[in-house]
């Protein structure tokens, strides 16, 4: 049998069969190398197989290696001098105070303060070579026997480009301080003994009762523990936290909640126990406990009972307790912090520059070795060293720089992209050399307006056309089941029953719930009963109702539930109402019909369904409704012959899939299952898998009622757009928090996947065991598009991380969904690590921030989640389809103008130098100027500046062309260093020619 040996630093050697790479065993699975093909393992001559190094995308010199040291120390020690805080879980008593140190309750994302600024601005510009060239030739000058001219000559320049850059960076970090100074300045109703008293968001603090009003930020992590309505319900708005824009049910505490006034909140001997802060804003484990005498009660509580800090209540009033303030609050937590940002084209100039530095010292040293190693030898290669310092032009960056300006007017002023911002000067050629995109789905690539499409019921298909057929089977249906005359005798399973309990079912299970905003402003008129005081009246009576309701809008966390209930009242079953415990049918009849709300199990990532249990108030018949993914359902309901077919039929049409599935349920049952449910959620360890385990209980055997299909809207131009992007050569990855089903929806609909490509889902793993077996799995799949969540992408980044992002690279397109904000930013740090390729990330909300901020170029839409990205974005633009422009035409023009334009300028440099050079030889290599200090100035700034800075208006082509040939944009950034150093080459010859013919000119007319 063939054996392996582990080697250090994980070395791989196989022995076993020569000449044959070895193969993949399920039984020895960690016995076979990862990956382990002819392409990554070598063999010798004595059979034994050794993994290839790992593959570097793109040269890395000598000075980047120093670089990358350096750096890597520095992260280093600043993480050693950082101490690094241990999270526990904290347990709040109510109306006490919290003695533990908690972070401050503040927001900044400043960069700099007064102390820092000037450090901090010096080093970001020192730290390249070019400008730390110039500082040091500029000191030079103070040294009487170096010094070749005036100061100015020196000084000037290298003052002009600090004081412009020092300038520019303070007005930018101006502003983030008023941008902060207003979010924690923001007053809050606090709750004392004493009444209610305004405290700033910056001085709340772990313990604190605040009151949350209307359409008012949440400033901290709080439990929520009253609301407006009687029966403890609120919506929230979390579109800056996870990018969804539809709003969130919210349950206060049920034991606070019925307490008849506000300060009895404060005489409770209550406590909220609060797990350790984390970073998953899907979850929360705590429990509310109540002592009164001997007598404890306990409720536990979840993510449905917290709201986290950044999102918005959208309705009514709240109070809530605090549990996590300043850098523990979900949001912070999920954020990385911004860098600053140094485009490619300055890191090749600035590797460029060495090269030059170098060239100056070799023709130094050779003018000196012809001069001869005398006494003072090597003052004399000071000397030359500063006169040829002009191959190095410090005027490159200020050309650059300018051009930059030029660029960001210019895309500013397009008035086929209007209203798009450039808010970061400084890296606009980066937009013209992407190879990665990284896009989010929500809001980005879709409108996220959910419109119904088809239905399907086993033996009958309805699409949008036929809906009045629908409508007529439903009425006849609820006609029949109303009439008493009929009700005892079950009805006949046909298409209008089949078609009725269909409807029936979408318009019951969901979490969806109908508001009137006329009802809440007129709630916001009262107070609570019970009330005391006027600092008491925070909250509104659930008993008083509006007289004149506007139309209703549904509001539920899932824009797809919406849809189902928005259809279902055009068909004929309206839902009028909703509370924690019933809703109310109502149908074309007018007659209404109320169910009692038992159990609801709401859709989580890992389950992939939901599900309600409802009662009916008349007839006391118990149905358990489950609608969820197809991979799911197709296991849980009873046998059929039809649901996968139809299925991939409505996934080819781009449409987002639900099975719908009922179980009817005896008392008994019911209650031995509430008993065992109850159990299971008062558990503080692995409360989780024993919920999911008792649910699981009933989801078998369930009759299955309808398929149904929803369309999401795309945004204009999408698929043209994706088309341009991917003919330009740019890679698109998907980034989105959505589930899994609906990522491939839409991918599918915007054709980022085509119909020549397959779809291959990454299986939930959970160990290196598993992703090993799972990569080569999907090693040997070849074209085709990689669908992976969240959690799996984790474990696999842990275990075989460079791996991993290679073979992703290799597929057409990659689709990451339940991606949390850092997951985003990382894969983009990855991208950046192992390909060593221009990235740019496009998002919309506040969840994508840290993806824009971490790219080299982020792109900020300004939509219906909000500025906040647009904001955090180096680019802000209105609508996805003006990226094809500002990527194809904007960027490529403005990394072609720099590059020419540093050609350019350094070819000016080379001229001067070549003339110095010779007239140093002529006259016996003397050490001095050819030229005064103020012509050397005027030579590299006003003579000559406006016949290179043209450059920067320089167009080979059109912008439809441009656009009807995106292939001109790939071309463009397929130019190689050896290329680029050819042009160079070529540069430096031709200003030695032009400098041998200036030079020799004077000579041949007789002087």
């Amino acid at each position: 049998m063939d054996s392996v040996e582990l080697e250090p630093y994980g070395e791989v050697k196989w022995h076993g069969r020569k000449n044959a790479p070895p193969t993949s065993d399920e039984s020895q699975l960690d016995d076979v190398p990862l990956i382990a093909d002819g392409d990554h393992y070598v063999s010798d001559d004595e059979g034994t197989w050794t993994r290839r190094p790992a593959r570097q995308y793109g040269s890395v010199s000598w000075s980047d290696q120093i670089s990358g040291y350096s750096e890597r120390c520095f992260t280093s020690l600043r993480n050693r001098l950082r101490r690094k805080k241990n999270y526990r879980p904290r347990t709040v008593c109510l109306g006490e105070e919290f003695t533990e140190e908690c972070p401050r309750n503040a927001i900044r994302n400043q960069k700099y303060n007064v102390i820092t600024f000037i450090p901090l601005v010096l080093y970001e510009q020192f730290k390249f070579f070019l400008n730390l060239y110039f500082l040091v030739v500029a000191l030079s000058q103070f040294i009487p026997v170096l010094r070749i001219g005036y100061l100015y000559t020196y000084w000037a320049p290298l003052g002009f480009v600090l004081g412009v850059t020092m300038l520019r960076e303070a007005w930018d970090d101006f502003k983030r301080f008023l941008r902060d100074r207003e979010v924690n300045g923001q007053l809050y109703k606090k709750l004392t003994p004493s009444g209610t008293v305004s405290v700033p968001s910056a001085d709340i603090t772990v313990g604190d009762m605040i009151v949350i009003e209307k359409n008012q930020r949440v400033p901290a992590d709080v439990v929520l523990l009253r609301t407006t309505e009687a029966n403890g319900v609120c919506f929230v708005r979390t579109d800056q936290l996870d990018g969804e824009t539809d709003w969130k049910l919210r349950i206060a505490v049920p034991s606070t909640q019925s307490l008849p006034s506000d300060r009895e909140i404060l005489l409770t001997n209550g406590s909220v126990y609060a797990e350790a802060p984390g970073k998953d804003i899907h979850s929360f484990i705590g429990k509310y406990t109540k002592r009164d005498g001997d007598d404890v009660t306990e409720e536990p509580l979840s993510v449905e009972n917290v709201l986290w800090a950044s999102t918005v209540l959208a309705s009514g009033t709240g109070i809530g307790v605090v549990i996590y303030t300043g850098s523990e609050t979900r949001s912070v937590m999920n954020t990385s912090q911004p860098q600053t940002k140094a485009g490619l084209l300055d890191l090749e100039i600035n590797r460029l520059t060495k090269i030059l530095f170098v060239a100056t010292i070799a023709l130094s040293l050779i003018l000196v070795a012809l001069k001869g190693f005398n006494s003072i030898w090597y003052l004399s290669l000071f000397r030359f060293i500063l006169l040829f310092s002009y191959i190095i032009p410090i005027s490159l960056r200020v050309n650059l720089d300018m051009g930059k300006l030029v660029y960001s007017w210019m895309i500013q002023r397009d008035k086929n992209i209007p209203n798009t911002v450039v808010r970061n000067s400084t890296i606009p050629e980066e937009l013209g050399r992407i190879v990665y995109l990284l896009c989010d789905k929500t809001g980005t690539l879709t409108q996220n307006e959910m419109v119904f499409k088809r239905l399907h019921i086993g033996s009958v298909s309805f699409s949008s056309e036929t809906m009045d057929e629908v409508s007529a089977h439903v009425r006849q249906w609820w006609r029949s089941s109303q009439n008493k005359t009929t009700s005892s005798q079950p009805l006949r399973l046909n298409t209008m029953v089949r078609v009725g309990e269909a409807v029936k079912a979408c318009a019951l299970c969901h979490n969806v719930t109908p508001v009137s905003q006329d009802c809440i402003q007129l709630e916001q008129n009262h107070t609570m009963r019970g009330s005391d005081s006027e600092d008491e009246k925070v909250f509104l009576s659930g008993d008083d109702t509006a007289t004149d309701q506007q139309e209703v809008t549904y509001q539920a966390s899932s824009p797809d539930e919406v849809a189902l209930v928005q259809w279902s009242a055009t068909i004929g079953l309206t839902l009028t109402s909703r509370d924690l415990s019933s809703m109310s049918l109502l149908g074309q009849d007018g007659q209404t019909v109320t169910y009692t709300i038992l159990q609801i199990f709401p859709f989580t990532s890992e389950r992939k369904r939901m599900g309600i249990i409802v009662k009916d108030t008349s007839s006391g018949e118990i149905v358990f409704y489950m609608k969820g993914a197809d991979v799911i359902m197709s296991r849980i309901v009873q046998y059929n012959d039809w649901l996968d077919e139809e299925c991939g039929n409505m996934a080819r049409e781009g449409l987002r899939t639900l099975v719908v599935a009922k179980k009817a349920l005896t008392s008994e049952q019911y209650r031995d299952f509430e008993s065992r449910y109850r159990q299971a959620k008062l558990s503080l360890s692995e409360r989780a898998a024993k919920v999911d385990s008792v649910v699981e209980s009933l989801e078998h055997e369930m009759e299955l009622l309808c398929l149904t299909g929803v369309e999401d809207r795309l945004q204009q131009k999408v698929r043209p757009t994706l088309e341009l992007l991917r003919n330009a050569g740019i890679k698109i990855w998907m980034l989105t928090g959505d589930k899994m089903e609906t990522a491939i929806c839409i991918a599918t609909s915007a054709k980022l996947v085509s119909k020549d490509h397959t779809v291959h889902c990454f299986p939930e793993v959970s160990d290196r065991h598993q992703v090993h077996e799972k990569l080569n799995d999907f090693r040997r799949k070849s074209d085709c598009a990689l669908v992976i969540t969240g959690t799996s992408l984790e474990v696999c980044l842990s275990h075989y991380e460079g791996e991993f992002i290679e073979l992703a690279c290799q597929c057409p397109a990659v689709i990451c969904c339940r991606c949390s904000p850092t997951q985003k930013a990382r894969v983009v740090e990855l991208l950046k690590k192992y390909t060593r390729k221009p990235t740019c990330a496009i998002g919309d909300g506040g969840n994508d921030v840290s993806m824009i901020q971490a790219a080299d170029a982020g792109i900020g839409i300004v939509g219906k989640e909000g500025k906040q990205a647009s904001l955090a974005a180096d680019f802000s633009i209105t609508q996805f389809k003006h990226i094809g422009r500002l990527l194809v035409w904007h960027g490529r023009n403005s990394y072609k103008r720099s590059a020419s334009l540093g050609q350019f300028v350094m070819h000016r440099g080379l001229i001067i130098s070549v003339m110095q050079a010779i007239f140093s030889t002529v006259f016996y290599f003397v050490s001095i100027a050819l030229y005064e200090g103020f012509l050397m100035v005027g030579y590299a700034t006003v003579y000559t500046m406006f016949p290179v800075f043209s450059l920067v208006l320089d167009v080979d082509v059109s912008a439809d062309t441009a656009l009807m040939y995106p292939e001109l944009y790939k071309d463009l950034s397929k130019v190689s260093n050896a290329e680029l150093q050819i042009s160079q080459s070529r540069v430096a010859c031709l200003c030695h020619y032009r400098a041998v013919r200036c030079r020799s000119r004077p000579f041949l007319c007789g002087y």
